[in-house]
């Protein structure tokens, strides 16, 4: 019977079987072949068992080496993640160190005067041969002896002439101390009347015995200057006090404020760039006029007085002028009459007709009254006589708008709406009614109406005009030469001007187009300071007795007051003693 088996052969029973295939074998061959045969299944079933182990030994190995490398990288990019946020939380600790360095007011500053222990140190050397004149010298030192290093960093230098600080200590021996008790206890005393010893005696025993006279001595005595901080030192905040006076650079600077201080209403005031409707008296009363009414207002008291109201209603008040006194009242009207008023008594006192049209400007030199006409006449009014017109001058050929007595009262400038600046020659004494007045000078640089002109006030030979809309120029003259010092462009319609002496300024009115009020430096004419405030064209300005407020009318029917001038303290209190009051020499000639 044939025999199946599965697995290798070997090569010799493989070469045997092919011999002998059909000669039968015996039977010890037999049984050798079939142990042979058996072997090699068995060697075959090994080999295939070690190769499948094998197979087995490499697929987990493979699995384990991907868990390996997964677990490797997650473990990296975690270690990466801590990393990062280790280094960012570093980072953020050592800004957080840097900001508290610097925040830190006890750091120490470049060039900062030396610490307390190291004064300390430094000033015992000297202190230690006073015989205790500094409270506690001994006691502190032994107390602090176990405490303060063998050697005290500093102690051998040389101690600095200025040494500064953020204090003062004083030094007070037991000495001061009795004093200080002695002048205590004096003053609860009775008073000896039995004590016969003169006050010269106990001042001689005082030097004899103290030193110095005990009763000009103080119970608090300082006895010596505070230091001043060295240069250089950054805190000056600790600085309690020092004796240096403080520079004239380091001066609080001028403040002007942009508001005004009062606003007062002006109802039914005439919107006339021609007219003068405001006046402000040296007894600090301000005049408005009102369509045909004159009010008052007293900018001590505040009180409001109603001093006179034309009897027609068509008619209305042109100009206002105040005395220098400030106790009369020149009143120009539409009907070409001039009217004196006794303000103290609320009485007229006359009325002065020569124009032959309406009275817009008025200026008073002593008892001379000069007034301005739509006319383009100015006309001289003598008040205590009864032929009141004295002199007439033909100058302009439209209506005079503005009119000014110098300081000195040497020259009369006139301004009209023909564009000239004329300037007149003090009324001669004995002047007869109808004679006309020599012309001085005449400047026609303006190329619109002049209405605002000022005299400056510390320069008498200096003369300042502004003109209309058409020429919104300021210009200066010297009146002594006839030329023109300086122009400025202003931009704008001038109606009014005036000199400030407090500061040495000029202050100007605008109409059309900025309707506003400028203040300028002397003599450079740069521009300080603008007021604004007016709705419409600002129509008048006037300086208050003290130089220190400007008060401005409007076309918007009110009355600012702008408090922009005030003198420094000590200045005004100099100037108050130099100025001194002049009498009033109208008051009885007036009739």
């Amino acid at each position: 019977m044939g025999c199946f088996f599965f697995g290798r052969v070997s090569p010799e029973i493989a070469t045997t079987n092919q011999n002998n295939a059909f000669a039968p074998a015996p039977v010890a061959t037999r049984r050798t072949q079939r142990q042979r045969f058996e072997r090699a299944n068995q060697r075959s079933a090994a080999w295939d068992l070690n190769r499948m182990a094998s197979s087995a030994r490499n697929s987990n190995f493979a699995e384990r080496r991907g868990k390996a490398s997964h677990s490797f990288k997650r473990g990296v990019h975690v270690f990466t993640r801590r990393r990062s946020w280790f280094v960012n939380k570093m980072a953020q600790f050592g800004f957080e160190n840097d900001i508290h360095s610097i925040l830190k007011l006890d750091m120490p500053i470049t060039n900062a005067p030396m610490a307390r222990w190291q004064r300390k140190a430094s000033s015992s050397s000297t202190s230690a041969g006073l015989s205790g004149l500094s409270p506690g010298n001994s006691t502190n030192v032994s107390l602090s002896s176990s405490k303060t290093p063998t050697r005290t960093p500093g102690k051998g230098k040389k101690t600095p002439s200025k040494m500064g600080g953020d204090r003062f200590i004083p030094i007070r021996n037991n000495k001061q101390m009795d004093v200080a008790n002695f002048l205590l206890t004096k003053e609860n005393e009775p008073v000896d009347a039995t004590n016969t010893v003169s006050a010269e005696s106990q001042k001689v025993w005082s030097v004899t015995l103290n030193g110095y006279n005990i009763e000009d001595a103080k119970i608090l005595h300082l006895g010596g200057k505070p230091l001043n901080a060295p240069e250089g030192y950054q805190n000056n905040l600790k600085v309690l006090y020092s004796q240096v006076t403080t520079p004239a650079s380091l001066k609080k600077t001028r403040y002007i404020s942009p508001t005004p201080e009062r606003i007062l209403d002006a109802p039914d005031l005439r919107n006339d760039f021609y007219l003068n409707l405001l006046d402000w008296s040296s007894q600090n009363v301000l005049a408005v006029a009102l369509h045909n009414s004159v009010y008052l207002w007293n900018a001590t008291q505040g009180d409001i007085l109603l001093l006179m109201k034309l009897e027609n209603e068509e008619d209305y008040i042109c100009s206002l002028s105040w005395t220098k006194e400030g106790s009369y009242l020149a009143v120009g009207t539409s009907d070409c009459k001039v009217q004196l008023w006794d303000v103290e008594n609320q009485k007229r006192l006359r009325s002065m007709a020569s124009h032959t049209a309406r009275v817009g400007s008025l200026s008073w030199n002593d008892h001379i009254l000069s007034s301005g006409s739509r006319s383009g006449h100015i006309h001289h009014h003598d008040v205590r006589v009864a032929n009141h017109h004295i002199a007439t001058l033909a100058g302009h050929s439209q209506e005079v708008c503005g009119l000014r007595w110098s300081p000195d009262g040497r020259y009369l400038a006139s301004g009209g709406n023909d564009n000239l600046v004329c300037l007149w020659p003090r009324v001669q004494e004995g002047s007869s009614g109808g004679r006309f007045g020599r012309l001085i000078r005449s400047w026609s640089e303006h190329q619109g109406a002049v209405k605002a002109l000022a005299w400056c006030p510390w320069q008498t030979n200096i003369l300042a005009s502004g003109g209309g809309t058409s020429d919104r120029h300021i210009r200066i003259w010297n009146v002594n030469t006839g030329s023109c010092i300086s122009s400025l462009d202003t931009q704008s319609q001038i109606s009014s001007l005036v000199f400030a002496p407090n500061y040495n300024e000029l202050v100007s009115a605008h109409g059309y187009a900025h309707n506003n009020v400028v203040i300028w430096k002397y003599p450079s004419l740069t521009k300080v300071a603008e007021l604004n405030g007016h709705e419409s064209r600002v129509l008048n300005l006037i300086l208050s007795p003290d130089n220190s407020t400007v008060a401005t009318v409007a076309g918007d029917e009110t009355i600012r007051l702008w408090k922009s001038f005030e003198m420094d303290p000590a200045k005004k209190k100099a100037k108050e003693r130099v100025v001194q009051s002049a009498g009033g020499v109208i008051r009885n000639s007036i009739r």
